[in-house]
């Protein structure tokens, strides 16, 4: 009876292992700089395609055949990189699966990227604009003190779920090749799927796809940060601003910080020279200060490792049973 425990509970480890090594790596290194990123190699393949194809007739479909070649294709070849990696050698696969999954977690560099952007506003306007505009798509050159910290946290609360959660749920259900396909989804989504008039047709489906993909995770997100917070009234709160988002998914996380820090969310962005009014999510319009910061950057880390729990135990669960 105790060699059968030991041998299942060897299992649960080599099966966990790449998980808990790869979200180690994050917390310690976050994507450095000099390490060369599978999603820059995803851009230049969205970009190189987007190019040649938006432009005529028939974008819509246009947009779908990239979408769902880049998405499929990202899912085929990953897989047969691991199966290559498992023939050499099981040290191989390891450092290949470690790696790959390290690459699609980005939690430990936006929240850098946040805490810099409430450094540099304290220090002046300027340099928060200047900085929060390496992690917001809208146009920061005219927000106030106030909107920069709004968007910086907005983008924290948003990033927890498809930097963390998505990433790691997609994991639980399709392995690896199923985590970069959605980075692959996600990355679509953020060069494309804007209502403007060059990507609305061509970016309309990739747009769909990056809204399936997150509708489970990004609810998932925004029922975690409750938990933790340990505010189980605050689900009422999601639950009536939630789905007032302009995105079907992003209102969830959004709303859940908002209830925790008490503040407001939402309002009129630029992008691309067009002006998109987000439905207001919370209702006390108050200062946001460094405090604030410092608990939305709490509960992303207490999500992060409850996430990272839940899905050790289902595989492990789910490998006993199956």
């Amino acid at each position: 009876m105790e060699e059968d425990v030991l041998i299942l509970l060897g299992v649960a480890f080599n099966l966990n292992l790449p998980l808990l090594t790869a979200w180690l790596l994050d917390h310690w290194l976050g994507d450095p700089a000099w390490l060369p990123h599978p999603v820059v190699a995803f851009g230049k393949a969205i970009s190189f395609c987007e190019h040649r194809l938006n432009r005529g007739d028939l974008r819509f479909l246009k947009g779908a055949f990239v979408a769902v070649s880049l998405v499929l294709g990202v899912y085929v070849i990953t897989l047969l990189l691991l199966r290559l990696a498992a023939l050499f050698s099981p040290g191989m696969l390891l450092t290949l699966q470690i790696l790959l999954i390290f690459y699609c977690l980005a939690g430990t560099t936006l929240v850098r990227e946040v805490r810099m952007v409430f450094k540099a506003v304290d220090r002046s306007l300027e340099e928060g604009r200047m900085q929060v505009a390496r992690i917001v798509g809208r146009d920061t050159s005219a927000l106030s003190a106030q909107e920069v910290r709004t968007a910086a946290l907005e983008t924290l609360a948003e990033n927890l779920s498809d930097g963390v959660v998505a990433p790691l749920f997609w994991y639980l259900l399709l392995g690896v090749p199923g985590m970069l396909a959605y980075k692959m989804v996600n990355t679509l989504d953020s060069m494309v799927g804007y209502k403007n008039e060059r990507y609305r047709r061509f970016g309309c489906f990739a747009a769909r796809l990056d809204d399936v993909a997150n509708y489970i995770p990004a609810r998932l997100t925004a029922f975690l940060m409750v938990l933790v917070s340990g505010r189980l009234s605050l689900f009422a709160f999601v639950g009536r601003y939630g789905s007032q988002h302009a995105s079907p998914n992003s209102g969830y996380p959004e709303a859940a910080l908002a209830g925790i820090l008490d503040c407001r969310f939402g309002g009129p962005h630029n992008y691309f020279g067009e002006e998109v009014w987000k439905p207001y999510i919370g209702s006390n319009e108050r200062p946001l200060k460094t405090e604030d910061m410092r608990v939305a950057v709490r509960i992303n880390r207490r999500v992060e490792w409850w996430m990272v729990v839940a899905v050790i135990v289902t595989s492990t669960l789910a490998s006993f049973c199956f």
